[in-house]
C-alpha cells in the first residue's frame, strides 16, 4: 500500500524589535547569560507587562505579506505550563483571537499552503545542558515572537522545504526578522501523519519540536514518515506525542505526550488591555510592504530579461536584490550586472549566510560605473572582469584602477602586432592547435589580452591568430 504524508508547520519567528515584548530589555542576540533580563521578563511577583506597540505592527506586516486577514480586535492570553525556561509558569500568547488569520503562501507548483493564524507571544528562556547539569539563560525570555500556523496542507517533504524557504525570505524582505535559524530566530515545529494514498481521513499525528535547520527538518520528516509507515504496516499504532530529533543518529524519540489546547488552561491575561487595530493603521502598514520575492522574480524575468535560474539567485537574498537593482539602473542590459554578481562576486563569498549579509568591498554605484564604461565601449569585457576582480580584492574604485589611456579599443595594426608576438612566443600552443587541439588557441588569445590590458577585441584577436598560423 502507498502512503501519503500529511503535514502542517508551526513556525516561530523572533521579531527584530529593539526591545522585548513586555519590557524595555534588549533583544540583542548573545551576551553573558541572564544579563538581558529584568523583573518583568523573568516574572517576579508584583511586576506588570506592557505590550510593545512595534510588536503588533511587525505582526500585522507579516500577516499582510502572507495574505492574511487582520483582526481589528484581539487580545492576549495566558498559556499555562510548568517548565524551567518559563519562570512565570505561563506564557503570554494569543489563543482564540489571534491578530492575523486565513492567509496563504503559494508554492511553485501552484498549491496554496493555507495559514490558519499568526499570533504574537513571548519567547521562553534557554536550557543549557553541561556535564550532567542543566542551566537556564533567561536572556531570550520575553523576546517577541510571531507563531505562524499552517493548515495540514503540506503533502511532501519538498513542499515543506519550499514553504519554509519562502516564509523565511518573505519575513526578511519585509524586515520583521533576520530569520537566522542557526541563532534560533526562526524555528519550526513539524506536525506529521501518514494515511493511505487517496484517503481523506487524517492519521494520528506526532510533532517534532524546535527544528532550527531546514536540512535537519527534511531529514527528520523523512525518518518520521518511514517510522510511521513501518509501524502501521507491522500492525502497530502511531501514538500522538511530541518528539525530539537527534541529528547524530538521524532518529526521532519521544519527549512527552502531545498536548491539546485544554491542557494549557488558556484564559485571558488580566494585566493586558484589548488590542484594537483601526482600518487606517492597517492601510498605512500595507504601504510599507515592499515588492515581495515572487513579484520581484516575475519582474526580473518578464521585464528585465534575466534567465529564471539567475533571477531566483538574485531574489533569494534581499540585500543582493537591492544591490543588483542599484547596479543595473540605467545600464543597457541588466543581465550584465546579474552576470557580474552571480559569477565573479558570488565566487568571493563563502556561504549562504555571507550572501544574505552581502558585505562586499564594491558598492553598487561603482559596479554600475564599470558597466556603463562597457556600454559606451570605453572598455572591453576582459578589462571589466579583471578590474572587478581588483575592486573586490582591494576595495578601490573604478576611477583608481582604470585611467584614460586604458579606455578605448586597440586598433587593428596594434592588435595584429600583438597576435604575431603571441604566435612567436607560444610555439607549443601553435603545434597543439595544428594537431587539432582547438583550445590551444586560447593561450595565445590570453597573451594578447594580457599585453593589451584587456583593450583588444578577443574575437578579432582569435581570428587574426588563426590567419597567421595558417
Amino acid at each position: 500500500m502507498k502512503y501519503e504524508l500529511v503535514s502542517g508547520l508551526e513556525t516561530h519567528v523572533e521579531l527584530s524589535t529593539n526591545t522585548k515584548i513586555f519590557c524595555s530589555c534588549t533583544t540583542a542576540f548573545g551576551g553573558e547569560p541572564n544579563t538581558h533580563c529584568c523583573p518583568v521578563c523573568i516574572g517576579l511577583p508584583g511586576t506588570l507587562p506592557k505590550l510593545n506597540r512595534e510588536v503588533v505592527k511587525y505582526a500585522i506586516r507579516a500577516g499582510l505579506a502572507t495574505n492574511c486577514e487582520i483582526s481589528r480586535i484581539s487580545k492576549m492570553d495566558r498559556k499555562n505550563y510548568c517548565y524551567p525556561d518559563l519562570p512565570k509558569a505561563y506564557q503570554i500568547s494569543q489563543y482564540d483571537m489571534p491578530l492575523c488569520k486565513n492567509g496563504y503562501i503559494e508554492l511553485s507548483n501552484g498549491r496554496k499552503i493555507r495559514i490558519n493564524r499568526i499570533h504574537i507571544e513571548e519567547d521562553a528562556g534557554k536550557l543549557i545542558h553541561q556535564r550532567g547539569d542543566t542551566y537556564v539563560d533567561y536572556n531570550r525570555g520575553g523576546v517577541p515572537l510571531i507563531e505562524i500556523v499552517t493548515e495540514p496542507d503540506i503533502r511532501s517533504i519538498d513542499e515543506a522545504k519550499e514553504y519554509v524557504e519562502k516564509l523565511q525570505l518573505i519575513m526578511r524582505y519585509i524586515g520583521v526578522s533576520d530569520c537566522k535559524m542557526q541563532e534560533g530566530s526562526m524555528r519550526c515545529d513539524v506536525n506529521i501523519s501518514v494515511r493511505p494514498k487517496g484517503s481523506s481521513e487524517f492519521g494520528t499525528r506526532t510533532e517534532i519540536k524546535n527544528m532550527n535547520s531546514i536540512t535537519f527538518m527534511t531529514k527528520a520528516m523523512e525518518y518520521e514518515f518511514d517510522r510511521q509507515v513501518d509501524l502501521i504496516e507491522s500492525g502497530g499504532e502511531v501514538v500522538q506525542e511530541t518528539l525530539r530529533y537527534d541529528d547524530v543518529t538521524n532518529t526521532t524519540s519521544s519527549m512527552r505526550g502531545k498536548e491539546d489546547a485544554n491542557d494549557y488552561r488558556y484564559f485571558r491575561d488580566p494585566d493586558l488591555v484589548t488590542i484594537s487595530v483601526t482600518d487606517s493603521e492597517v492601510e498605512e502598514l500595507e504601504k510599507t510592504i515592499p515588492e515581495l520575492p515572487d513579484e520581484k522574480l516575475e519582474r526580473y524575468v518578464e521585464e528585465l530579461g534575466i534567465p529564471e535560474n539567475d533571477a531566483a539567485l538574485l531574489v533569494k537574498y534581499r540585500k543582493v536584490a537591492e544591490f543588483f537593482e542599484k547596479a543595473s539602473e540605467g545600464t543597457a542590459n541588466p543581465r550584465t550586472a546579474a552576470n557580474f554578481i552571480i559569477g565573479q562576486i558570488f565566487r568571493t563569498i563563502e556561504n549562504e549566510s555571507a550572501k544574505e549579509e552581502f558585505n562586499i568591498s564594491v558598492s553598487a554605484e561603482d559596479l554600475r560605473e564599470l558597466i556603463l564604461m562597457l556600454d559606451s565601449k570605453k572598455i572591453r569585457m576582459n578589462l571589466a572582469k579583471s578590474t572587478l576582480d581588483k575592486m573586490l580584492e582591494t576595495g578601490k574604485k573604478v576611477s583608481e584602477l582604470i585611467s584614460e589611456k586604458d579606455m578605448g579599443g586597440l586598433d587593428e595594426a596594434a592588435t595584429r602586432k600583438l597576435c604575431q608576438e603571441a604566435v612567436e612566443k607560444n610555439p607549443n600552443a601553435v603545434a597543439d592547435y595544428k594537431n587539432g587541439k582547438e583550445k590551444a588557441i586560447k593561450a595565445m588569445v590570453g597573451y594578447v589580452m594580457k599585453n593589451s590590458r584587456g583593450k583588444a577585441d578577443a574575437v578579432a584577436a582569435e581570428n587574426i591568430i588563426k590567419e597567421i598560423i595558417k
